[in-house]
């Protein structure tokens, strides 16, 4: 039974847990399918990439006030809903009244000048397109999301946010909750990231063939080193004249 609408202070984990799990329910009965973050372990994210965009928004000064409650919200599962679709997220995350809140973070897509610079990066490994299109961020990926200056991450005045709370700080912890389910969602699927940030996979495929194909051209009139001389087959295989 629901006792009061709001709490007196800041609700406990396990009472978000509660609540978040009502919720849910309630949801489920109306027949609306939700798509909650799940931790099950001590960390949000396990992979490098997904523990590098937590990282990030720890970063911010902007946001330091508020990131460790909504770590605390994200880890009790009071993100009940959490969707993707281009830069645009939308969610509900549970707090201290019966009815979740609404969320929606909205993320620039990535100036040209970065994205040119992330794909001459990155074409220049096929190896590496390899591992994107099966889903995994090769560790060279890493200095492109943590460098100063290449950085792929967003910076907050590309993020914009709303959320149906009345805290009306610049951050509130429900918005915090749900990037940090974004970093979670990346584990599983981290060509999210590139969703996101309104980025084309297919563009590094396609920079990656053609730098391939004009280095073999480009080398295509030398003669190369591992050609055995008529000679030297000769000597080596002890061939009489």
């Amino acid at each position: 039974m629901w006792k009061h609408d709001n709490f007196k202070g800041p609700p406990s984990q396990a009472e978000l847990r509660r609540r978040a799990e009502q919720s849910k329910s309630r949801s489920a009965g109306s027949g609306k399918v939700m798509d909650p973050v799940m931790i099950t372990g001590r960390q949000i994210a396990g992979s490098w990439w997904g523990q590098a965009w937590c990282a990030n928004l720890e970063k911010y000064a902007d946001y330091r006030n508020r990131v460790g409650r909504g770590k605390n919200y994200v880890r009790a599962g009071a993100v009940i809903d959490l969707k993707l679709e281009g830069g645009i997220i939308t969610a509900k995350v549970q707090g201290s009244k019966k009815t979740p809140y609404k969320v929606e973070v909205k993320i620039d897509p990535i100036p040209e000048a970065r994205y040119q610079a992330a794909l001459k990066s990155l074409s220049s490994r096929i190896e590496n397109i390899e591992a994107l299109v099966n889903g995994n961020f090769p560790l060279e990926m890493k200095s492109l999301f943590t460098g100063p200056k290449s950085s792929l991450f967003p910076s907050p005045r590309e993020i914009h946010f709303t959320c149906s709370c009345p805290d009306w700080a610049s951050m509130c912890k429900h918005v915090a909750a749900v990037l940090y389910g974004i970093g979670n969602r990346l584990d599983h699927d981290p060509l999210l990231f590139f969703t996101i940030r309104g980025i084309e996979v297919s563009d590094f495929i396609q920079w990656s063939v053609e730098e391939k194909l004009g280095a073999m051209l480009k080398n295509a009139d030398r003669e190369s080193p591992r050609i055995i001389e008529d000679q030297s087959l000769k000597d080596l295989f002890g061939v009489l004249e």
